[in-house]
């Protein structure tokens, strides 16, 4: 079976065999044809503009190390409470990205001073996940 796959810009022609695959012509990519424009539709009378979002209230953290998410997904465990203590390394909480399992680790030895975080949650880069004292 060939295939035809584009990656980052490049097309590769591929064809595979039985849990083989081999490369048979790579080559740049064409920038695709500009869409014509659609036709301008009558404007719809004055709207009054959507109103802004409420912001998320800001989250108080406790003192000490906060540990942040490096990446955006879905928290599937927390494994720590608030007052355990933890060892540099040891697993705090999973993050599920891309339908990979993440594990974020404490950086330091200490105490945990807060989960900001709990299971289910969707977290964005940078969120903060668990304080350590």
């Amino acid at each position: 079976m060939k295939y035809k796959v584009t990656l980052n810009g490049k097309t590769y022609e591929v064809e595979v065999e039985k849990g083989k695959a081999v490369l048979l012509d790579e080559y740049e990519a064409l920038a695709p044809a500009p869409a014509a424009a659609p036709a301008p539709a009558a404007a719809p009378a004055a709207a009054a503009p959507a109103p802004a979002a409420a912001p998320a209230a800001p989250v108080n953290l406790a003192a000490g190390e906060t540990v942040s998410a490096p990446m955006p997904g879905n928290i599937i465990r927390v494994d720590v409470k608030q007052g355990d203590s933890v060892k540099a390394g040891q697993i705090l909480v999973i993050l599920e990205a891309m339908k990979m399992e993440n594990e974020i680790v404490a950086p330091k030895d200490g105490t945990v001073a807060q989960v900001v975080t709990s299971k289910g949650s969707v977290v964005d880069t940078g969120a903060p996940l668990v304080v350590i004292a």
